[in-house]
C-alpha cells in the first residue's frame, strides 16, 4: 500500500481531562500522522490544552458546531491528507497499533471508510459493556452494498468515535452533511455505498469508548435518533429497518445479564421501552413545538440551526 498523508481529526468541547488521556494515548502510536483539533470555544481548559500540544487547533463558535458541518469543515481547511480519522475526545487508544491497523482495509482503492472496534471504559456499567461488545465485535470484513440483504441496516454502520474516511471518496459523495442532528457517519458511509464504494470493519483497530447514560440521557439520545431516521427515511428504504435489529438487541442483552445479575433486568427492561418510546415520539417531530423538542432530544443547539 502506497503510504498515505493521514490526518487525525478530534472535534473538543468542555473535556480536559477526557482530551488530555487521548493526548497522551495518540503519543505511543506507531503510525505516522498530523493532529487537527477543532475546539468550540471551551471553558474549561480544553482550548489552552490543545493550544500547547497540537500544532494545528481551529477555534469555533459553539454555537457554529454542527455534528456534520465541523466534520467537514476539517476536510475542506486541511485538504492535503488522503485519510481523516476522526476520534471524540471521550474515546482513547490503548494498543499502539489502532491508527496504523484502521489504515489496512485502505490497501483495497475501492474502500472508502473505515470503523475501528470501541471497547467499553473500564468503568463502563453491564449495559453499557454490552453495547460495546454487542456493535462492535472482533472479527472484520468489508461491506457493499451487494450486503443490504443479509445485513440490513448494519451494512452503512459507522461511529464517530473511531472511523477514517478516503478524502477522494468523501468528495465523490458531497461531503458530510451539514443538515443532520447526528449519524453524519452512518450517512455519508450509506451514501458511499450506493455511489458503489465499499466500506468496512476493521476488529483490530481498538479504541475505548463507551457512555453510562442515564435513563432521561438514553431516552433524549434515542429521540435525536428517530428524528434522523424519520428525516433520512432513504438510508433505511435502501438498507432495511431496524424493528428485527432492536429486537435482536434486547434479547442479547437480557442474556448478557443472565440470571445470576437479575437485578439488573428491570432496568434493561424499562431502558428499552424508553428507547421505544422515544423513537415513537420522534416519528412525530414535525408535529411538535421546537421548544419541546428541545427538551425530548439531546442536541439541542440543532434545533435553533436553519437546518431544523
Amino acid at each position: 500500500m502506497p503510504s498515505l498523508r493521514v490526518a487525525c481529526v478530534i472535534p473538543t468541547y468542555n473535556g480536559r481531562r477526557d482530551l488530555e488521556r487521548l493526548l497522551d494515548s495518540l503519543l505511543h502510536q506507531n503510525a505516522v500522522f498530523d493532529t487537527l483539533i477543532v475546539d468550540s470555544s471551551s471553558t474549561d481548559g480544553t482550548g489552552e490544552l490543545a493550544q500547547a500540544r497540537c500544532a494545528n487547533v481551529l477555534v469555533i463558535d459553539s454555537k457554529d458546531f454542527n455534528h456534520g458541518g465541523t466534520r467537514q469543515m476539517m476536510v475542506e481547511r486541511f485538504p492535503d491528507y488522503d485519510v481523516y480519522v476522526y476520534l471524540t475526545q471521550d474515546a482513547y487508544l490503548e494498543q499502539s497499533d489502532a491508527i496504523a491497523n484502521i489504515l489496512l482495509p485502505f490497501a483495497d482503492p475501492k474502500v472508502a471508510a473505515v470503523c475501528g472496534r470501541q471497547l467499553p471504559h473500564k468503568d463502563a456499567n453491564l449495559l453499557a459493556q454490552h453495547a460495546r461488545l454487542f456493535n462492535y465485535p472482533p472479527v472484520s470484513r468489508i461491506k457493499t452494498l451487494a450486503d443490504a440483504d443479509s445485513l440490513g441496516i448494519k451494512t452503512p454502520f459507522m461511529s464517530n468515535s473511531f472511523a477514517a474516511y478516503r478524502r477522494e471518496a468523501l468528495l465523490a459523495v458531497g461531503g458530510f452533511p451539514r443538515h443532520v442532528i447526528l449519524s453524519e457517519d452512518m450517512y455519508v458511509a450509506a451514501k458511499m455505498l450506493l455511489d458503489g464504494w465499499k466500506v468496512a470493519y476493521e476488529g483490530s483497530a481498538v479504541c475505548r469508548h463507551s457512555h453510562n447514560y442515564s435513563l432521561v440521557e438514553e431516552f433524549r439520545r434515542y429521540f435525536d435518533i428517530g428524528v434522523f431516521q424519520c428525516r433520512e427515511a432513504w438510508i433505511y428504504d435502501s438498507f432495511g429497518g431496524i424493528a428485527g435489529e432492536g429486537m435482536r438487541y434486547v434479547k442479547s442483552e437480557l442474556a448478557y445479564i443472565g440470571p445470576r445479575r437479575w437485578w439488573w433486568w428491570p432496568m434493561s427492561i424499562v431502558r428499552n421501552a424508553l428507547k421505544l418510546l422515544a423513537y415513537k415520539l420522534s416519528r412525530q417531530e414535525k408535529r411538535l413545538p421546537t421548544r419541546w423538542k428541545k427538551r425530548l432530544g439531546m442536541y439541542k443547539r440543532y434545533w435553533d440551526s436553519p437546518y431544523a
